[in-house]
């Protein structure tokens, strides 16, 4: 005997990533529903722009409404109530029995027939098979509601939009790499609905004549190009034509050398998705970034506290971060945020250098302090990283700098950059759109406190919306692009590998684009100390030379030394080597510093024509031998 079901459809069955329509929910009831039952309907979003839109209830009003009918065709005006974390629940009272057999009709819309792809209920924003839908019921209409009816339809990929170029940085001459193609609509959805008869045609600069590819879009919406290769050094971006509408894709820029030992990987140490929330849903997010967005490296980052982040959720963190780790491909690193003392401590990123490590929650007496957390560590075991050190109330002032946990400094996340103040220069400042939001405060100064002796590398944070973060959309603070870090490493992408590259600097920070840049003085690159002990030459001159390929034109490339730009090139073009001597005496330059030698430092700053920005980790140069009888300064 088959035990008969109540029966849940949906029309359309399936939707498309942010479309606009009028979405109907059948109920067809197996039982009795008398007069005065009750239905309450939940769409399940949490009201973000990426979500399933909210409707509105008011039914003289024609646009993104939601309404009930039934049989009789009657509307039924729908009550919000109040949700915990999402937008409201929608609850219905039937104006007569439902028989068993008969349907109630939830529409999300607008009664407006010819008007539905215009003033109906838009979609979610991104992909999901079987997104769901609940309907609770209480036939008593006391509000006493029980396990949910559940709707489901499939969320696909919208109109072809966007074609994304998934390739190494970094590739040396007549070495063979794989490229993976994504076809994307606008949202950033894999997506394989395109116009009939479209091909997509391969070239980039140099191309050889016997590579000639046309390429049809798989269903899968992503496809794997193998064994490109490079006959010469140069910079390359590979180019994809939709053969029906000419629209031209590039990659982001690969850097071909004759030989290189060189490899960047990209990645987010301090960072949360849009799409997925990682303590929800880390598996999700890990496949996002692995996936999606095509990290190399992701590190889990969130806030310590027990409300914030519980015990179980961190222990299933962990696990997801255990099994995710692959070297080659994708490394995951367990992490989390700790917001110490204002100035003395500020707001810092912790990531543990192995898995299964417990979380240090602050409230613990012997996890207070910073000081009480380095003595129970080791530099091996764990890296600390300063974030957002120049967030009035959030900063760190650098006096208590470690440089045996603090190896790197996040310079920029999506809430702005600390490199300096807005006054100094700053293209990106942390600026409050409102009265109640977070300033900028020279304290916690990137410059400055490279300027005091301290040295780390730079690296940067993604977007956040978690703990202190979450106060600045009330705020409405200023929000820029999340921001992206290179390690350079010149071994195999391991977890182990990408660690020692930042314990030596060997990294640097970008706004979110895949910029190429490099440094270089007397062999040492970004992150490197150099001492004029056996290059006595530096007190005379340091040439400098470097390389920078942008995915846009280049408006600025600034070499700073010492805090202050030096010389600045404007190349007008996406790639540009460059070579400068700097012949200013080293000891009319050095910085003087009680505790450590003389020295000098230099970095990088790009800007691009589109404002994206890139820091390459410093160089240092020590003058052990200084005295204060450098010759005088030169007229000019």
């Amino acid at each position: 005997m088959t035990l008969r079901r109540s029966i849940c459809l949906i029309e359309p069955h399936y939707a498309f990533a942010g479309t606009i329509h009028t979405w109907k929910f059948k109920y067809t009831t197996h039982i009795l529903l008398p007069k005065g039952t009750k239905l309450k309907f939940d769409l399940l979003s949490k009201g973000r722009p990426i979500d399933w839109q909210r409707p509105q209830i008011n039914l003289k009003e024609k646009e993104n409404l939601i309404w009930a009918e039934l049989s009789d065709g009657k509307p039924i005006t729908a009550k919000e109530i109040a949700a915990k974390d999402s937008i409201p629940q929608y609850e219905f009272s039937l104006p007569q029995d439902l028989k068993a057999g008969d349907t109630l009709t939830i529409f999300v819309g607008t009664p407006l027939k010819d008007q539905s792809t215009k003033k109906g209920n838009r979609s979610q924003c991104f992909i999901q098979r079987r997104r769901p839908f609940y309907l609770y019921i209480d036939p008593k209409g006391k509000g006493d509601y029980k396990e949910p009816e559940i709707f489901n339809l499939d969320v696909r990929g919208n109109q072809l939009h966007t074609i994304k170029i998934i390739a190494p940085s970094i590739v040396a001459k007549n070495k063979r790499f794989d490229v993976v193609v994504r076809f994307e609509d606008k949202f950033g959805n894999l997506t394989n609905n395109a116009l009939e008869g479209t091909l997509i045609e391969l070239t980039h600069e140099h191309l050889r004549e016997s590579l000639n590819w046309k390429l049809f879009i798989p269903e899968t919406g992503f496809i794997n190009l193998p064994n490109l290769y490079f006959n010469e050094p140069g910079v390359y971006k590979i180019r994809l034509r939709n053969s029906k509408t000419q629209e031209v894709f590039s990659s982001p820029p690969i850097k071909c050398f004759s030989e290189t030992d060189l490899n960047v990987h990209w990645g987010i140490l301090h960072g949360e998705s849009e799409k997925v929330d990682a303590t929800e849903n880390i598996e999700a997010c890990l496949r996002l970034m692995r996936d999606e967005n095509a990290l190399h490296f992701f590190a889990t980052s969130p806030f310590e506290s027990q409300e914030e982040t519980s015990n179980e959720i961190w222990k299933l963190i962990s696990t997801y971060i255990a099994e995710f780790n692959e070297d080659d491909r994708f490394n995951t690193f367990l992490g989390f945020q700790w917001d110490g003392a204002d100035g003395v401590e500020g707001l810092r990123q912790f990531i543990y250098t192995k898995d299964n490590k417990p979380i240090l929650r602050k409230k613990e007496i012997k996890n207070n302090t910073l000081k009480k957390l380095y003595k129970s560590h080791t530099p091996k075991d764990l890296l600390s990283i300063p974030s957002f050190t120049m967030a009035k109330g959030f900063h760190f002032n650098f006096s208590d700098f470690n440089p045996e946990f603090e190896k790197v400094v996040e310079i920029y996340n999506a809430w702005g950059s600390s490199e300096c103040t807005k006054k100094e220069g700053n293209p990106r400042p942390i600026t409050a759109g409102g009265k109640k939001g977070i300033s900028e405060t020279e304290e916690g100064s990137i410059r400055n406190a490279l300027n005091s002796g301290h040295r780390f590398g730079f690296v940067a944070g993604g977007f956040d919306d978690r703990g202190i973060f979450g106060s600045c959309f009330e705020n409405d603070q200023v929000q820029y692009s999340p921001g992206l870090t290179a390690i350079i490493t010149m071994k195999e992408q391991t977890r182990d590998q990408l660690v020692n590259a930042l314990s030596l600097r060997n990294c640097y920070a970008t706004t979110g684009e895949r910029i190429i840049l490099g440094i270089n003085i007397a062999g040492s690159i970004m992150g490197g100390e150099l001492s004029t002990k056996p290059k006595p030459g530096l007190v005379i001159n340091r040439h400098i030379s470097g390389y920078v390929a942008g995915t846009t034109h280049l408006n600025e490339i600034a070499l700073i030394r010492n805090g202050t730009i030096i010389h600045t090139y404007h190349p007008k073009e996406y790639f540009f080597d460059f070579a400068f001597d700097d012949s200013d005496h080293l000891g009319e330059v050095v910085i003087t510093h009680p505790s450590r030698p003389p020295f000098v430092y230099y970095y990088l700053r790009v800007i691009q024509e589109d404002g994206h920005m890139a820091w390459s980790s410093p160089i240092w140069i020590d003058y052990p031998e200084f005295t204060n009888t450098a010759p005088p300064k030169k007229k000019k």
